[in-house]
């Protein structure tokens, strides 16, 4: 029998399982749990936020033993590194998966998602640079004469959301606010690792996780989510802009009236934009191609190595 494993991330926004082998992909799975909610404000993961993320993992478990999963890793991420009680968590999340189980540090996340986005890239002239845009952190990755340059923001779409964009019709003290935040991050990011200055209007960008793959979504019109058409998909700096201005002149409600958009982003799908349109900007990159490969890719293939 072909061996047959499992990644599962436990992220800020949303909890995601892979099931792969040898031969590829086997099922995708992705349910938004929150599990970040409050963790900004109280450095702590809420009973119910855990209970939600633990009732999906449960369902995870199943699908692994339908598919006989002999061998798996779950990853906690940014809102499990920033609880004191994240190891209160992630015992229950490995009794419940019965594989093994971790908190990934920002550096070994942005490896893995760069193993995971580079996996079926064409070749280009460009330095390759991978955003990871998650609830509470965000990842840029490059590889520059065989050395991976990384670095984890303190920024996701969750997190600006709560600290300084809000969730309903931007106004202009949050926009502002917001802008004046990820700015602040992007400077550490460059200050932190000099040898993304040398990327500056030179490099392919490639955008992952959700804030991507659901702009990918309302870029193409899809009403029900097809891989073949998000993955791989280019975007303009002008599309970013023109999604970012709508959705934040609308409510929850009426940007989840928007044909392509994922329930359960609707509220922080706005603070993701303004994360991706700021690093283009600081790049000076006009393009954006998004991948549906990203970390739990480049778990599955450490697995399988």
């Amino acid at each position: 029998m072909s061996d047959v494993v499992a990644a599962l991330d436990c992220g800020s926004n949303s909890t995601r399982l892979l099931i792969a082998n040898h031969d590829g992909a086997q099922r995708r799975e992705m349910r938004i749990t929150r599990l970040s909610q409050g963790v900004d404000a109280t450095s702590s993961l809420l009973p119910e936020a855990m209970e939600r993320t633990f009732t999906v993992l449960r369902d995870y478990r199943d699908f692994m033993d339908a598919a006989s999963v002999r061998r798996g890793l779950l990853v906690a991420t940014s809102a499990v590194r920033d609880a004191h009680n994240g190891d209160d968590f992630l015992d229950g999340a490995k009794a419940i998966v019965g594989v093994n189980a971790t908190i990934l540090e920002g550096a070994e996340e942005a490896r893995l998602s760069y193993v995971g986005a580079t996996l079926d890239l064409d070749t280009d002239e460009r330095p390759t640079m991978i955003l990871d845009i998650g609830g509470g952190s965000t990842e840029m990755a490059v590889e520059l004469g065989g050395v991976l340059h990384s670095y984890s923001m303190q920024l996701g779409c969750v997190r600006v959301t709560e600290r300084a964009l809000g969730s309903g019709v931007v106004t202009s003290d949050r926009d502002l606010a917001a802008r004046q935040m990820i700015s602040s991050e992007l400077d550490r990011a460059f200050d932190a690792v000099p040898a993304f200055n040398r990327l500056v209007g030179n490099v392919r960008l490639v955008g992952l996780a959700g804030s991507v793959a659901t702009l990918a979504q309302l870029d193409t019109g899809l009403k029900v989510y097809d891989r073949s058409k998000v993955h791989h998909h280019l975007m303009s700096r002008g599309v970013v802009d023109e999604w970012q201005r709508r959705l934040a002149g609308e409510s929850p409600a009426e940007r989840l009236r928007e044909t392509g958009m994922v329930p359960g982003r609707e509220d922080v799908l706005t603070a993701g934009l303004y994360v991706l349109a700021a690093v283009m900007d600081r790049f000076e990159t006009l393009e954006l191609l998004s991948s549906e490969n990203d970390i739990l890719d480049g778990i599955t293939r450490s697995l399988l190595t």
